[in-house]
């Protein structure tokens, strides 16, 4: 790179037009004003230009060598070393090290705001069913006094007068392999690059504000307890004209009374009696659609399980509904008058069995005798 030829100037330039020089071209292509492409890489390559001839050593060591690492040793040609704009993976490690590399040269390019999350409770019908609703929650939004640049209306930033727009400043590091120059973030406009003189009154010279955000939100059929979905630009506001962040809601579901559930399946227990389950019936199954008509045929055991197709949750994915799996259990009665008793030895007697005596006290059986 020839900064001369990156600023316009010629070689006997003063410090004076040199500095113009660089203003105009810094603010022609500063990527917070212009949107072209090659505009930030431009940018870049003006500061450096800048960087060189307003030090009177870099100058005095470019128009004598070519380069500003000096005749011998690591940057210059006769010591076989190396040219930080020609390796500048060898800088980024050592900027790993020593606070610089081409991390801090992004600080002041547009970056995404944060992530923010939202839990949703939901009753187990609400998750089965979906639902549209309202959320209110508290995010950080471009202040709209100055449309996020933190400046008072009627003004803009300036490039900052330290870092001249980069967001970052040099300083010598000493290290075992001798003096290293390292960047760090600038103290004055805090990466940015900009510096604002005329702060809003509204955000403070922040460009943003905290706001109640009200969203409608379409939570789709189907989902279960521990899901999130993620709405896109929900988030907070990004920095240096980036974009906002997502939010992800995250559903939290209630269990149910009645029902278990497992993926789209929906899983409940039916009570039924000796006699149904041995003779056979028709009876009513609860399901989240309504009650629907279960056959139970006549010799079914306990722990049988029927499917009601179609019953159970959507599927989130791939379509379609899960099924209802109805379990039955036997219930034995705890509480029989005579007849039913009676009923019931006489069952036993005619399978050829042998019914069992009837338990009391010692005082009982005497008195029956």
């Amino acid at each position: 790179m020839n900064p001369y030829e990156v600023l316009g100037v010629e070689k006997n330039a003063t410090a004076a037009e040199i500095k113009k020089a660089y203003r105009k071209l810094s603010k022609k292509y500063h990527p917070d004003l212009n949107d072209a492409p090659e505009a930030e890489e431009k940018f870049k390559e003006i500061n450096e230009a800048y960087e060189i001839l307003s030090d009177p050593q870099k100058k005095a060591q470019y128009d004598q060598f070519g380069t500003t690492g000096g005749p011998g040793g690591f940057g210059g040609p006769g010591g076989g070393g190396f040219n930080s704009q020609d390796f500048g993976g060898f800088e980024d490690l050592f900027g790993q090290f020593f606070g610089g590399g081409s991390r801090q040269r992004s600080r002041n390019a547009p970056r995404q705001g944060r992530d923010l999350q939202y839990d949703m409770e939901l009753t187990f019908e609400e998750a089965i069913f979906g639902k549209k609703t309202e959320i209110r929650y508290t995010r950080e939004e471009n202040c709209k006094t100055c449309s996020g640049t933190g400046a008072k209306d009627g003004t803009s930033p300036d490039i900052c007068s330290q870092c001249h727009g980069r967001g970052y400043v040099d300083v010598q590091v000493q290290t075992p392999l001798g003096r290293m120059r390292s960047q760090q973030e600038c103290d004055v406009c805090h990466g940015t690059g900009q510096e604002i003189k005329d702060k809003c009154t509204d955000c403070q010279g922040t460009g943003h504000v905290k706001k109640e955000h009200v969203l409608e939100v379409n939570v789709p059929a189907g989902v279960e307890n521990g899901n999130q979905m993620r709405l896109q630009g929900q988030g907070e506001a990004g920095t240096n004209g980036g974009p906002y962040g997502d939010l992800y809601l995250v559903f939290h579901v209630k269990p149910s009374k009645i029902y278990q559930r497992q993926g789209a399946d929906i899983y409940v227990d039916l009570p039924i009696s000796f006699a149904q389950a041995a003779l056979g019936d028709e009876v009513d199954v609860q399901t989240v659609y309504g009650d629907v008509t279960l056959k139970i045929p006549a010799g079914t055991q306990t722990g049988t399980i029927f499917r009601l197709k179609g019953k159970g949750a959507p599927r989130l994915r791939g379509g379609g509904v899960g099924d209802q799996k109805v379990t039955v259990n036997i219930q034995t009665p705890k509480h029989l008058n005579k007849k039913q008793k009676m009923a019931l030895k006489d069952f036993v007697e005619a399978s050829g069995g042998k019914a069992p005596q009837e338990s009391g006290s010692f005082f009982d059986r005497l008195k029956n005798l």
